[in-house]
């Protein structure tokens, strides 16, 4: 890795891995970070988690390319701020999917970032509420952000297994909080993937009882490795049946359409599927969901406050994301192993061996 500059408050080169074009590979590419703004904070960049979604950033999500990926960062404050009161050099941080927002309306107000009225400021693919330049993600050497949108990372979290914790982690967290997970509740788990595997992680941690379900014989035992006190074969339909009007919640990690009646009859009177694959549409019959007055919800990542109380959460427990490590020579390979689901349970890079 290249070395950090002394000082970046007039704005530095940055080597990255961009797409340069819709669906294209990732290649080397150097581009320039802004300069230092009172409140900000320069990282160099440790590691950097390779999300499902920035396969869809690559390709049908994206906005303007080149496009720089990356929105799991973890790394060492290199510099800060005039006006920065709550980092200084050497701390180990993390940053998330949302590095700015509006800070006036409702959600801001209440740390609820991501939900922002304006619409928050993405980690990349984004526009800078400031100059109007376009946002670089974490699949490079160094990030600048606000410090309002850093995060310091407890002691006796790995690096590397704390990274998609900031997306994968909070996603999951978020939405069992806001639906009450917790003892005496009954939490089904759809997809033991890098959303699922957390997801089952954290309900068993707060309490619930957890039903994995798969379509996988083999994940029984890694569902129970996990936390999962019981696992559900999907493809069996007397399974499927001996689950109705049991599950509590559901959260679904599936990012494909698929058939939801089956799940939706485990959701006892009253429970709620909450989707956060995002699939394009919803494969469900409404009386289902009318005859035991089900619903089928949905939530994004958590804010700032949250986002910190769950890295608290994982800090008390020892809880991180189970992954493996490339690195940034192997990122397109990881990324075709992504799309194809061969990964237990969520890469990441080492950018510390950026070249």
């Amino acid at each position: 890795m290249t070395d950090m500059p002394s000082s970046v408050r007039d704005g530095f080169p940055v080597s990255g891995l961009a797409a340069m074009e819709r669906d294209g590979p990732l290649v080397h590419w150097q581009f320039q970070r802004r300069a230092l703004r009172p409140a900000d904070v320069a990282i160099d960049i440790l590691f950097c988690g390779i999300c499902h979604s920035d396969l869809h950033a690559i390709g049908k999500w994206g906005q303007e390319f080149p496009l720089v990926p990356g929105h799991e960062i973890v790394g060492r404050v290199t510099d800060c701020g005039d006006g920065v009161t709550g980092f200084k050099r050497g701390d180990i941080v993390a940053v998330g999917t949302v590095v700015d927002s509006c800070r006036v309306c409702a959600p801001c107000l209440r740390d609820e970032e991501p939900y922002c009225l304006e619409f928050p400021t993405t980690t990349y693919d984004g526009v800078d509420r400031v100059d109007g330049t376009r946002t670089r993600g974490g699949f490079s050497t160094t990030y600048v952000c606000d410090e309002r949108f850093v995060h310091h990372l407890p002691d006796g979290l790995d690096p590397a297994g704390a990274a998609p914790l900031v997306c994968a982690g909070i996603t999951t967290y978020s939405a069992l909080r806001h639906w009450d997970a917790g003892p005496g509740k009954r939490i089904g788990v759809i997809g033991i993937g890098g959303l699922g595997h957390l997801a089952i992680k954290f309900a068993s941690a707060m309490g619930a009882e957890v039903v994995a379900f798969t379509r996988s014989a083999d994940k029984a035992r890694e569902a129970k490795r996990l936390g999962a006190d019981e696992v559900v074969l999907s493809t069996d339909p007397v399974q499927m049946r001996d689950q109705a009007h049991r599950i509590d919640v559901i959260i679904d990690t599936v990012s494909d359409g698929y058939p939801m009646d089956p799940y939706l009859q485990t959701l006892t009177i009253g429970g709620t599927l909450v989707s956060l694959g995002i699939p394009d549409a919803f494969d469900a019959k409404p009386y289902i969901l009318a005859m035991a007055r089900r619903s089928i919800a949905s939530s994004g990542v958590g804010g700032t406050r949250e986002v910190r109380e769950m890295l608290e959460f994982c800090a008390a427990r020892g809880i991180t994301a189970d992954v493996e490590i490339v690195r940034p020579d192997q990122v397109d390979e990881a990324l075709a192993r992504l799309a194809a689901g061969d990964v237990r349970y969520r890469f990441v890079m080492d950018m510390q061996a950026f070249e």
